[in-house]
């Protein structure tokens, strides 16, 4: 399971939701493997005056990837790297305005589908 959060300013990016979600995801079933169909993106888009970063643009974005525990410290290394390389061809966002953070916990800390989640078939690998 993989569930994404990106943070950034609503004057800039809320008429880009879909294409940053397209890039993200499409990163992540090329280097994780993630089905097409298992996209989870929420975007929490701020006022100007509510995400203060004064050393970045106005275009600063946070993504938050949270996720099943499993992936080697190489497959978070080449989504990183893709996700930067990405990000700077489709959406033209400089390495210096995005900031990528992965957060790692166990499948039995999930719930997912009235069960928990090491309890789930997964249709996915998790350890890529």
């Amino acid at each position: 399971m993989t569930q994404i959060k990106i943070y950034g300013r609503r004057d800039v990016w809320a008429d880009r939701r879909r294409e940053v979600s397209d890039t993200l995801h499409g990163c992540l079933t090329e280097v994780w493997r993630l089905p097409e169909d298992k996209r989870f993106h929420r975007f929490l888009l701020l006022d100007a005056e509510d995400l203060l970063c004064p050393q970045r643009s106005e275009r600063y974005l946070i993504v938050e990837i949270v996720c099943f525990t499993g992936r080697t410290d190489e497959a978070k290394r080449d989504l990183i790297r893709t996700l930067f390389a990405r990000a700077q061809e489709r959406l033209d966002l400089p390495a210096t305005d995005l900031e990528i953070v992965i957060i790692e916990s166990p499948q039995v800390n999930w719930g997912i589908r009235g069960m928990p989640g090491d309890e789930l078939t997964l249709t996915y690998p998790v350890t890529v």
